[in-house]
This record gives C-alpha cells, structure tokens and sequence, in this order.
C-alpha cells in the first residue's frame, strides 16, 4: 500500500509523516518514508535535484523539468521498476500533486495547466492525505522554524499563493486518487489524523467515495 502525505509548507507534512510511522510501529506495522521519485532507478532523479526547487514557484521550465522528466517519466517506469521497501508501507512525503499545485498557483504555468488537465496519468496512491492550515497557524509555525528558505516564507507572505495552492491541490488534484483524506491542522493534531488516516486505511474503497470538503476530515474516490 502507498499512501502519499502533501500540502503547502507549513502545513505539518514532516509532522504528520513521523507520527504516521511511530503509530504505525506501535502496531507492529513496518512503514517507510519516501520522497522524490517512485521508481528505484529514476534516470533523470539525480539531474533535477540540481534545480532550484524552492524557486519553482517562479519557473516555468522547473515546473516543466519535474512535471515532464520527472514524474510522467516516473508514472511510466514505476510499474516495473518499484521502490524497494522489504514489504512495508511506502508513506511518500509530497509527490506530483505538490508540483502541479505549486506551478498553478505560481504562474499559472502551461506545463502545470496541462499536467492538471492529465493528472490521472501520473502515479497515484492508495491513500492520499492532503493537509492545509490557516495564515495565522502558518505565521506562528514560521516562526518556530530556525531556517525557513524561500517556499516557508511565501506560504505565509503571498496569501494569495497559498490560496490558489490550496485550490488546486484540495478542490482539483485529489480527484485523481483512490481515497482522500483532508485537514485542517489548525483544527486537528497530528495524532488524531494519523488515527483517521490509520483507520481508513482498513476502508474498502467503496465506502471511502464522499467528496472532501475544507476543514473537515472527509474521503474521495
């Protein structure tokens, strides 16, 4: 099973994701946290890392080089060459839908614009578990961070970004997964959402079919 955590920044990803794995242990279930591409042997992983992803948000052609070399290339080779996690739960801290999100919301850039319009063709998740927060609980969370970089402080400066940003990863982007879950982490800690995420991750995906709405915890097929 792949369940994928993502948001904006300041959002309580990495939070989330280590209190996912510790609840995860207690029950005796081995889980793996996962970043970047799928695939084992991405062949154009290693060349995007030298790109400026904190300034994606201002490139087109970032935008492009991920969307294209990187996760529609990725949606193609992950099915015969998958991540290598002995057996556990792949919990995979941001993927595409961060990346569509943040050049809709940026530009909006033609290479997000189309890669939305084809969402379903990249790799999807099980479970995906989409987190946003308020200006205010971003503004206090950025503070309590010694070194934020580029992508923290637009989150909270730009309204206007995390706005859009939140538009199209919570109204349009999850759509294209199995089951979603979405939270408010202003409203929830991220113990009772790693129970509701835990909780449905036992759900038949018949039942997890309801369309998420903000602020709330919901699922969608």
């Amino acid at each position: 099973m792949r369940i994928l955590v993502d948001g904006l920044d300041l959002s309580g990803k990495t939070t989330l994701v280590d209190t996912l794995l510790e609840s995860l242990a207690a029950r005796g279930v081995p889980a793996v946290r996962h970043r970047g591409m799928l695939a084992e042997h991405h062949p154009f992983e290693g060349l995007l890392k030298k790109l400026p992803l904190a300034r994606q948000a201002e490139s087109s052609g970032i935008t492009a080089a991920y969307l294209a070399a990187g996760f529609a290339l990725d949606a193609a080779l992950v099915p015969f060459d998958p991540p290598h996690t002995g057996g556990a739960l792949l919990i995979q801290e941001g993927y595409a839908d961060r990346t569509m999100a943040v050049g809709l919301a940026g530009g909006p850039y033609l290479p997000a614009a189309l890669a939305l319009w084809a969402s379903r063709c990249f790799a999807t998740f099980d479970l995906a578990v989409f987190l946003h927060a308020s200006p205010d609980v971003r503004r206090h969370r950025i503070a309590d961070r010694a070194h934020p970089d580029v992508g923290d402080r637009r989150s909270v400066e730009d309204e206007g970004f995390a706005h859009r940003f939140d538009t199209a990863l919570l109204h349009h982007l999850g759509r294209r997964h199995r089951c979603l879950l979405t939270f408010d982490t202003g409203q929830f800690g991220p113990e009772e959402i790693a129970e509701q995420v835990i909780a449905a991750m036992t759900l038949p995906t018949s039942v997890a079919t309801r369309h998420p709405v903000l602020g709330t915890v919901a699922a969608a097929a």
